[in-house]
């Protein structure tokens, strides 16, 4: 009996010193579960979240990459830096462009100049009579320098007296070359999107008479031997 009374003390010493001994476990285990679940529980979580906005921008880019050479979208990014003044300036080159590439050259005045919500168009009217045999390579000239300058051609009006063809450029600026009322020949370029401004008249100088405030401009009144064929 009294050495299970002298056991006694010494089994509840052990237990006493035991549970410090495990709180230390416990703690030391609870040290090492915050440690690990916060650092690299926060590690981690920072890891995704730049893996994730990298991964976004880079889906961005990727789609902003397919817009622009579907043509679609170059609006914006015309837009951003670009006001409608140099939207009519850059207009002005594409058509003084294709003009300069229809050979044999043609008469052309400038037509009006019309703004819309945050867009400009540009037009030029072509003073030289072109046959009816004559207009669909007129149109395939138009349409070859700009395959040749990686336009998109977005459609081709086949029609026997009032054909067309309508393309894009990269950046979102739509051209077109169309023959209307007596066979007279338009071309026009519509800008994306681009910052309001003032619009000045386009600075080239026309390919005959400029016909100053006159509207509507005369039908095509220059004759050419290879253009105007037989005609009139």
């Amino acid at each position: 009996m009294r050495r299970a009374k002298r056991a006694l003390p010494l089994v509840a010493v052990v237990l006493i010193l035991g549970i410090p001994l495990s709180g230390c476990g416990s703690e030391s285990a609870r040290d090492d579960g915050v440690h690990t679940g916060a650092g690299s529980g926060r590690d981690t979580g920072v890891e995704k979240g730049t893996g994730d906005a990298t991964a976004k921008e880079a889906a961005k880019e990727a789609e902003k990459g397919t817009r622009e050479e579907a043509g679609e979208g170059a609006g914006e990014k015309a837009g951003s830096g670009m006001d409608m003044q140099e939207a009519a300036e850059r207009s002005d080159a594409m058509l003084d462009a294709v003009l300069e590439a229809i050979d044999p050259e043609v008469r052309w005045a400038h037509g009006p100049t019309t703004t819309r919500a945050c867009g400009v168009t540009r037009r030029r009217t072509v003073m030289t009579v072109v046959s009816a045999e004559r207009r669909q390579t007129f149109l395939d000239r138009a349409e070859t320098f700009w395959r040749k300058n990686d336009y998109r051609i977005k459609a081709v009006n086949k029609d026997e007296k009032f054909p067309a063809v309508y393309a894009v450029t990269k950046n979102g600026f739509g051209v077109s070359v169309s023959f209307r009322g007596e066979g007279q020949a338009f071309l026009e370029a519509d800008s994306p999107c681009v910052r309001e401004s003032d619009v000045a008249a386009p600075a080239s100088e026309p390919k005959g008479p400029a016909y100053e405030d006159v509207y509507p401009l005369p039908r095509p009144n220059v004759r050419s031997d290879f253009w105007s064929g037989a005609e009139g």
